[in-house]
């Protein structure tokens, strides 16, 4: 029987604290099985390492003999042999080798991939927009020019729609009470600025803020800086949702500092602070480099496709934290498009801390090379909502993880402690196929030669390109948060 540790919070919706976490898991009972059958069914959900090595048993006998029957394939339909319940389509163990078959086939495509006519490693539109790059400084202390804006959004306002050139905002040292949206027909934006005395964009909405309609914004309308535009690049600089923190069990306390809807997104050296939700990780692919990311529940949500290197991640409650909720609601196959990967990392802060929990039945979060500070709990994940976790599709692994928190031993029985093979997928820039799209951060020197906002807003308006729209269109709707 499974045990659990009681939190003294209501657990309705989506509330600002996690669910009873399990810590044991209850033996799957299927009444149609035979006896013997149902002892090897339970011995390989409890070890998903091993029903890997037993499909790949499986694989080395077909490949030594003649070609397959029709019989033959139906019995290397391995979601009958693997699946301990039909959640997510298809067998964990399964879902497993899919991630590794993935690595092999897309490592190999993206290392070879010559973008548009011109050859080169990076993509087309981005090689060009680079090319074309110009800067303009936002200086809240300064006198507006043709290059010189106050804010934030009057620079912005000034990029066109259809934008082709990478804009550079040079944001000056101070606070920035702004609240940002970058339009999608506004790609290639940046905003740079120095680390040691930052820019901090900062905003206080919460999902409960009334909005001009008098309703709640929700927690979409509470953030800081929404992002949906593609090739948005960040460095050294600080979002924050400074609402005051929600209290446990309160609703409407979500309070996101940052969205990002775009794909391709990169942020180096920035701070993303907030309390409940601080990050939304909405969708697309995004690359964090030495971020620091602060919050205390859910505080990186979504379901985009994401690697996070070298950051910072710290619970700023002294109750208890869940760092991940990481969505997806699909189909094994599908879910493979989604996750988020976390390597070199620091977990630190108060309280109790969670590794994640599950929002949606195929939810995928890795952490590989990551200190875990003491805060961590030993069972590490939640199945939050989901009934059968070990059967549904989830994906929790950890990697050779260090410090006082990192014990995979004492995990709940549905998380993986990763062999090499299963980790090769997670733990490089080819996860989100960044040889295509990832670029050194921008700096002062070499961020390009400074061009008249006049001039470029006045160049005719040309629709983005196409394969972004489609991109986008295409993208799976979140449930509602």
């Amino acid at each position: 029987m499974a045990t659990h540790l009681p939190f003294p919070w209501k657990h309705a919706g989506r509330p600002n604290l996690p669910r009873t976490p399990y810590i044991c898991i209850a033996m799957i009972d299927r009444e149609a099985r035979k006896k013997k059958l149902q002892q090897q069914q339970s011995i390989m959900d409890r070890h998903p390492n091993l029903a890997v090595a037993m499909v790949g048993l499986v694989m080395v006998v077909a490949a030594s003999l003649p070609a397959p029957s029709t019989s033959w394939r139906h019995f290397l339909d391995l979601s009958g042999l693997i699946s301990s319940g039909s959640g997510s389509g298809a067998g964990f163990g399964k879902w497993v080798v899919l991630n590794q078959e993935e690595y092999v086939v897309k490592k190999s495509l993206y290392a070879k991939k010559a973008a548009g006519d011109t050859g080169k490693t990076v993509d087309e539109s981005l090689s060009s927009a680079e090319a074309a790059k110009v800067t303009w400084v936002v200086d809240p202390k300064g006198k507006a020019s043709d290059t010189t804006y106050t804010t934030i959004t009057a620079a912005l306002n000034a990029i066109p729609e259809g934008n082709k050139k990478r804009v550079i905002l040079d944001l000056k040292p101070g606070e920035y009470r702004e609240k940002i949206f970058i339009n999608i027909s506004k790609p290639f934006v940046t905003f740079m600025s120095d680390p040691l005395k930052p820019a901090v964009i900062a905003w206080s909405d919460t999902a409960a803020t009334k909005g001009k309609d008098g309703k709640p914004v929700g927690t979409v309308g509470s953030t800081t800086v929404a992002v949906e535009s593609d090739y948005f690049v960040a460095s050294g600089v600080v979002f924050k949702n400074d609402a005051p923190l929600a209290k446990p069990g309160a609703k409407g306390g979500q309070a996101v500092a940052l969205r990002l809807f775009g794909t391709k997104a990169s942020l180096y050296n920035c701070t993303i602070d907030g309390g409940q939700d601080t990050l939304y990780d909405h969708k697309g692919l995004h690359y964090f480099k030495d971020c620091m990311i602060k919050g205390s529940v859910d505080f990186i949500f979504g379901f985009g496709r994401s690697f996070y290197e070298g950051c910072t991640i710290v619970s700023v409650v002294k109750e208890v934290a869940v760092l991940t909720a990481q969505q997806r609601t699909k189909t094994i196959e599908g879910a493979i498009e989604s996750g988020f990967s976390f390597k070199n990392c620091t977990i630190k802060g108060e309280g109790q801390i969670y590794l994640g929990r599950a929002w949606g039945d195929s939810s995928r979060v890795i952490y590989s090379y990551t200190e875990m500070g003491k805060e961590v709990v030993p069972v590490g994940w939640d199945g939050w909502n989901i009934a059968k976790p070990e059967s549904s599709g989830i994906y929790y692994g950890e990697f050779k993880c260090t410090g006082p928190g990192a014990d995979a031993k004492k995990r709940v029985g549905w998380a993986l402690d990763l062999t090499d093979e299963q980790a090769k997928p997670f733990i490089g820039t080819h996860y989100i196929f960044g040889d295509s799209w990832i670029l050194p951060p921008p700096n002062a020197e070499a961020a390009g030669s400074t061009a008249t906002a006049t001039a470029t807003a006045s160049a005719p308006a040309t629709a983005i390109n196409s394969s972004a729209l489609a991109t986008a269109a295409s993208a799976p709707t979140t449930a509602s948060k």
